[in-house]
């Protein structure tokens, strides 16, 4: 059965139903820099090298291309969870894809949900933002979402179920949002995701947490997992579902699991014993929509890695 959001014709633009945003003045960039080199000289951002080298290019700029830009739109989309059926020995495996699954939606597709329905003129210009600006704070600055204690941001309708982006754009828009960060109320006295987090990488005291514990930073990338993770972490094919599905926030959004295409026992085989052919990267790019057949040779290993010790379990 596939997604029902891929089967949705979602044509130019994406439905009102399934994203939410809030715009922010350009002027903000520079404050939003300032949030991170605080926060990064107080020892609360992590110097792992994996996590560095997502974040070290967002530098809160305007590209030299688009100095024009007068604003910011952060765009937050319902990002359901998956499964997948994974036959192997004669049993059905059921196991959880988070959100690194292609959801169908494409970037002109984001543009011009901007143009027609935000903007609502389409003769302005939007560029995506993504690789000058840290997504998740830039939506709880605007408003857009919250902190939640496991330093997740949460929009309300989706809970943590969300996939964030940001475009520049040369319209200067009326309303100017820009917050104080802060975390849910509902976290201030709820410490479940703290009890339910497998490798203790979240904190009491805030929503900054240790990147270095955090499984996700470990089984999304390829390479022997540490010594000090126990095998009974794992959760899902890819990333960590424990705390958000314990979360009390996540309970209406976490009902409204999706399930890909379900893998057949002898591709499951071919997965564990690490024996790939072009006809299975093909098989599992349509299945998993992780990844394309040309990327099959980078996510692979860490696919059949992670289903290895799933199965196990």
């Amino acid at each position: 059965m596939k997604s029902r959001i891929w089967e949705m014709d979602l044509g130019n633009e994406i439905p009102d139903s399934i994203y939410k945003y809030r715009v922010m003045s350009i002027k903000h960039l520079g404050e939003l820099q300032d949030d991170f080199e605080v926060l990064d000289s107080e020892g609360k951002i992590s110097s792992n090298p994996v996590f560095r080298s997502y974040i070290q290019k967002q530098q809160h700029n305007l590209p030299e291309s688009f100095s024009e830009a007068k604003s910011i739109i952060v765009m937050a989309v319902f990002t359901p969870l998956m499964t997948v059926n994974f036959h192997y020995q004669g049993s059905t495996h059921k196991i959880m894809v988070p959100h690194y699954y292609d959801d169908g939606i494409t970037e002109d597709q984001l543009k011009n949900t901007i143009l027609s329905k935000i903007i609502g003129d389409c003769q302005y210009r939007v560029e995506n933002a993504r690789m000058h600006v840290l997504l998740k704070r830039l939506a709880v600055r605007t408003g857009l979402g919250k902190y939640g204690r496991n330093n997740l941001c949460y929009v309300e309708g989706m809970g943590s179920f969300l996939k964030l982006f940001a475009f520049f754009t040369d319209f200067s828009f009326n309303e100017d949002n820009w917050i104080e960060a802060e975390m849910m109320d509902s976290c201030t006295n709820c410490n479940v995701c703290l009890k339910h987090c497998p490798t203790g990488s979240i904190s009491e005291d805030n929503f900054v947490i240790n990147v270095d514990r955090c499984l996700s930073l470990y089984n999304e990338v390829s390479g022997e997992f540490p010594t000090w993770l126990n095998s009974s972490s794992h959760n899902a094919l890819m990333g960590c579902m424990r705390c958000q599905l314990s979360c009390p926030a996540n309970s209406e959004v976490a009902t409204k699991t999706q399930k890909l295409d379900s893998v057949s026992e002898q591709e499951t085989k071919k997965i564990l014993d690490g024996c790939p052919d072009e006809e299975l990267f093909q098989s599992l790019s349509e299945k998993l929509r992780m990844f394309k057949p040309e990327q099959a040779s980078y996510f692979f290993p860490v696919i059949s890695r992670n289903l290895q010790v799933l199965l196990r379990k």
